[in-house]
């Protein structure tokens, strides 16, 4: 198999060079030569494009046939060296040296001395090959009158091969399957081919269903997060310049990010948590910019509220539908759609953040960092001087009254939400300690996070928090103000995987919510506050 690369790529590379430098050319500069010799040559199978291209190099006495669009049929009596198919299929019943096709079949009835090649497409030999014989995602069937000199490789596919058939080398069937790709024809031929992601031609239905299934998605994305579809459709609309900016940078930053964090070695463990959310807010993100369009097309104002934003994304999807069977201009909006909807979504975040972080000390109950201490009013006084001498008493007496208890829950409820990004640096914390303490009991690997959970709900029910919102001064409490007991700490860790089996998005629900709640704080029904500083949760 020394040789086998360069019968693969060197014909596979003379045809595209050939199809680029034949493309290049304009018919009046073609020779007369060229046009008599292609004439030659029957035409079957053609493939209704626009653009064809059909041309033979001489060397001598020998000439390559290769085709770019429709297929290479070498009829029998013919001599040539090398016959080559792109975007078609490869028929040589004379002599050849090799047979090449690339997304087309190959069928081989006369001889070849050398090799023949199929790239994702089937091959079909009954007759003497001189070299091997490979097929890349493609099935091989070797005929009753097959006398093959080298080897035989099928990659990606499956071999057939007649009893009566010779093979003097080595038979490889490298990950077998039978999922073939003709269904892949003719998008390549209708749509890769012009640049396009869909057009209106038989044989891709399947494309179709792909891109109403990521439409159904975006309306049910619309659904559940509408004020967070607004939120964003508003962003681009006051701060495009900005929206496009963040695009750009996260694109730029992204793998810088990932390398640093793969270099830390401790960091790799973030990895896959970067990787799903940018995933998700470039989904989110497209979502958005089909409201957006669908918002134009509904005559929204400019200012104001969407107020129906799962109508506005699928008015907007229909649309780039449409858009979508427009050559080259389709794949170019496929693109700038996910682009812009990524960089609309990483900028809300950060000034959703900001401006959380600005409120923080407008919070009721939360002074702000120049405040200065005012005397209490006079029915809060009487209350703090009721609530002490019931604490002294309960203190003499050993006891501690029920309403006393139910203090801290109450006040600590009322204090701001933790935000997305802490909660998220918390977790990784959590999982990273969680992780070593894993790599220790290499027995328990496989339980990582079954363990994470248990550590969770027990660190929920005995302190409210973990070690990770420890050190970032976070706690979990109740909505109803009482203390967390066993049974919402085991809810609120099983509700975890729900969050997280579904991309994540559980998690980054918390980013968009109002009440800055993931799922399973919905499930069980907590939030995560974060408490003033040097208040001990140990």
């Amino acid at each position: 198999m020394n040789t086998f690369l360069r019968r693969l790529l060197v014909p596979a590379s003379v045809a595209l060079l050939c199809a680029a430098a034949i493309s290049a050319q304009t018919r009046a500069a073609q020779s007369a030569d060229a046009l008599s010799a292609t004439a030659d040559v029957p035409e079957q199978h053609e493939w209704p494009v626009q653009h064809r291209w059909h041309h033979e190099w001489h060397d001598g006495d020998d000439h390559a046939l290769v085709s770019v669009g429709h297929d290479s049929h070498l009829l029998a009596g013919q001599r040539v060296r090398s016959v080559v198919a792109v975007l078609g299929s490869a028929i040589s019943e004379g002599e050849a040296e090799d047979v090449v096709s690339v997304l087309g079949n190959t069928r081989v009835t006369g001889s070849v001395g050398d090799g023949v090649v199929s790239v994702f497409g089937n091959t079909y030999i009954d007759s003497t090959v001189g070299g091997d014989v490979a097929a890349v995602v493609g099935d091989i069937v070797l005929g009753p009158h097959a006398d093959i000199g080298g080897d035989v490789v099928a990659l990606g596919g499956t071999l057939q091969r007649d009893p009566s058939a010779i093979v003097h080398g080595d038979v490889q069937n490298v990950f077998s399957s039978r999922f073939g790709i003709d269904w892949l024809r003719p998008w390549v031929r209708h749509c890769l081919f012009y640049g396009r992601p869909l057009a209106l031609v038989p044989g891709i239905g399947w494309a179709w269903g792909v891109a109403l299934s990521f439409l159904a998605l975006y309306v049910f994305l619309a659904l559940l997060f509408s004020s967070s579809i607004s939120r964003c459709v508003l962003t681009f609309e006051s701060k495009p310049g900005h929206s496009i900016v963040a695009a750009l940078l996260t694109v730029l930053l992204t793998p810088i990010l990932l390398t640093l964090l793969c270099v830390t070695v401790i960091g790799i463990a973030a990895v896959p948590f970067v990787v799903v959310g940018i995933f998700c807010a470039g989904l989110f993100g497209k979502a958005v910019m089909l409201a957006w369009i669908g918002r134009r097309c509904m005559g929204s104002p400019a200012v104001g509220a969407l107020t129906r934003p799962a109508l506005a994304v699928l008015i907007g999807g229909v649309v780039v539908l449409a858009l979508f069977l427009v050559p080259v201009l389709g794949f170019v909006l496929y693109k700038l759609l996910g682009l812009l909807g990524l960089g609309v979504v990483v900028y809300t975040l950060l000034r959703t953040v900001r401006l959380q972080r600005a409120s923080n000390g407008a919070e009721p109950g939360v002074p702000g960092p120049a405040a200065a201490p005012s005397a209490p009013s006079a029915p809060s006084a009487a209350n703090e001087t009721a609530a002490a001498a019931t604490l002294a008493a309960a203190t003499t007496a050993n006891t501690v009254p029920t309403a006393a208890v139910a203090i801290k829950p109450t006040v600590t409820a009322a204090l701001p939400r933790a935000g997305f990004w802490v909660r998220m640096a918390a977790l990784l914390l959590d999982a990273l300690l969680v992780g070593i303490l894993i790599d220790l009991l290499h027995h328990l690997f496989n339980l990582e996070l079954l363990v994470l959970a248990v550590y969770g709900a027990a660190m929920w029910r005995l302190r409210g928090s973990t070690i990770g919102g420890i050190v970032f001064d976070l706690q979990v409490v109740r909505q109803d103000g009482r203390e967390i007991d066993w049974a919402t700490a085991i809810v609120r860790a099983l509700a975890c995987f729900l969050s997280l089996a579904a991309a994540g998005l559980g998690f980054i629900w918390i980013a968009f919510d109002d009440g800055k709640q993931a799922w399973h704080d919905k499930i069980a029904g907590t939030v995560v506050v974060r408490v003033p500083k040097g208040v001990s949760l140990v």
